[in-house]
């Protein structure tokens, strides 16, 4: 069955119900289904591919325009509106789409980088005559047809090829992944979340977008992260889920006016996206009086295959699997399972697993075993009880002397130092070491601190040969859409000078 038919239903025998709050409305269920059915009007006229582009903010226009390409048949490609032009441009080419589904603010907002697409036709939501009652499509609607074998999402993922490459997403990869995190997590229409994550990524698709239409949670939405305004938020809704990346939560610790009781409705705060420091949960737990939780999940897994529910806290574990997923930690060389405790390549299996990449057979070949085992390019390892830890990334890894270093050690040192807001750590080419590594760092406003004390605050901490041979002082580091900082783009500022040893 595809993927929007159990939406459809919810929508249409929950019509009055508010399902989400954005920036600029309330949506009740009748107004979603009925914004998918004048979209899917227009785009019958106007989209001639398989394709069609979503680029719209975090709002409840994404689902509708979502629920009108999979009514129709087609398969969305939710667009990152913050690429640079030639990557934005490229994926419009590569998922060979004709049209793009967006609003004219969002339009604005691309082209003061220059970043808006040629080649493409532009549908404007604004320009829709939403009061007239749409064309009624339940006899003969197209996507009836769909197999949920047939993709439904094409999400765009960083490659090391500098050009994103298009994970295809089945209507079942999905489906599958929201059922489980539903069976996980007990979720039912008395829920509500709070979300600031893009839909066009992951973790904001499935959790908060496909996730609460399928079961009747409200959501509420915004389009921007301002830390005093998703208190306020969690104030006044009062949301059962709260899911952000670490640095989100690190910027709410700076909000003055927030309090511990501010987040006592919340059952699940859950971090993704990345490792999250140890200083922001101790923080977080200190002064709120809640713990924060890690998950774990690629675009490549629809995204969520681990998720640490509070009642099975362990410290920097992201959970055990979710129903339906099976984990195998296997020796990079060899390709065997390890035991348990023993670090290894996390491989996954599942019906949430993805399709394989789009246009890219090669790629795809290759990002599974012969066991048909997709390989997540992680390091980790499994407990006893089946908890996994991440301990780092295998492409990112640095060999320093013969011993293999992951950033994330590292950068958890830096991020313990009060006057430190985030880090990155990359590798720099050794003639002596093979490779040293240096430290990016950006310091909290209005405090100070000097290399060389960094420098022997991390000396403190950890091995010696994992001190940074360079700390570098930066007014901010380059971030991804969801704020995580993007170790690949830090080598832009490498230079070549002499080190300083550790």
């Amino acid at each position: 069955m595809s993927l929007h038919w159990p939406i459809l239903r919810r929508l249409a025998t929950h019509p009055l119900s508010v399902v989400a709050i954005d920036d600029f409305k309330k949506w009740r269920g009748i107004e979603i289904l009925v914004a998918a059915f004048h979209i899917a009007d227009a785009l019958e006229d106007r989209c001639k591919t398989d394709t069609v582009g979503i680029m719209l903010p975090t709002s409840g226009l994404a689902p509708a325009a979502m629920l009108a390409g999979w009514i129709l048949g087609k398969t969305v490609v939710p667009l990152n509106f913050l690429l640079r032009r030639d990557e934005l441009q490229y994926v419009v080419e590569n998922c060979e789409t004709d049209t793009i589904v967006t609003v004219q603010p969002m339009l604005d907002y691309v082209a003061t980088g220059g970043a808006i697409p040629t080649g493409v036709n532009y549908l404007k939501i604004e320009d829709l005559n939403m009061k007239r009652v749409p064309r009624p499509r339940w006899p003969s609607l197209r996507g009836v047809g769909k197999s949920e074998d047939d993709p439904a999402v094409l999400l765009y993922t960083s490659a090391t090829s500098g050009r994103p490459k298009g994970v295809v997403l089945t209507h079942k990869n999905l489906g599958s992944n929201v059922a489980q995190c539903v069976e996980w997590a007990d979720f039912d229409s008395s829920d509500s979340l709070v979300g600031v994550l893009p839909q066009c990524h992951s973790f904001g698709l499935t959790v908060l977008t496909l996730l609460p239409l399928t079961v009747g949670c409200k959501v509420i939405y915004s389009a921007k992260f301002v830390p005093a305004n998703i208190v306020r938020l969690i104030r006044e809704h009062r949301p059962t889920l709260f899911v952000a990346i670490p640095t989100m939560y690190g910027a709410l610790l700076s909000v003055k006016q927030a309090k511990s009781d501010d987040f006592d409705s919340i059952k699940f705060l859950v971090s993704g996206g990345e490792p999250l420091p140890e200083a922001i949960t101790s923080r977080f737990e200190e002064r709120f009086g809640k713990r924060i939780a890690e998950g774990y999940g690629l675009t490549e897994t629809s995204p969520v295959t681990n998720w640490c529910r509070p009642h099975e806290y362990k410290k920097h574990s992201v959970g055990r699997p979710i129903p339906g997923v099976r984990q195998r930690i296997v020796d990079m060389d060899t390709g065997r399972d390890l035991p348990p405790n023993a670090d290894g390549e996390v491989r996954i299996a599942g019906p949430n697993i993805f399709g394989g990449y789009w246009k890219l057979p090669d790629d795809t070949r290759a990002a599974f075993d012969e066991q048909g085992w997709f390989r997540t390019g992680d390091m980790g390892r499994l407990d006893d009880d089946g908890h996994l830890y991440i301990t780092g990334r295998i492409k990112e890894m640095l060999i320093i002397g013969g011993e293999n270093v992951f950033p994330r050690e590292i950068e958890e040192a830096l991020n313990l130092h009060p006057s430190v807001e985030m880090s990155g750590v990359i590798g720099m080419r050794d003639d002596m070491r093979g490779e040293v590594p240096v430290a990016f760092v950006k310091l909290r406003e209005g405090m100070s601190a000097t290399e060389k004390e960094l420098r022997q605050w991390c000396r403190e901490r950890i091995a010696n040969y994992k001190v940074p041979a360079q700390v570098r002082m930066m007014d901010d580091l380059p971030k991804g859409p969801t704020g995580k900082v993007l170790r690949r783009a830090l080598k832009d500022y490498l230079v070549e000078p002499s080190f300083q040893e550790p």
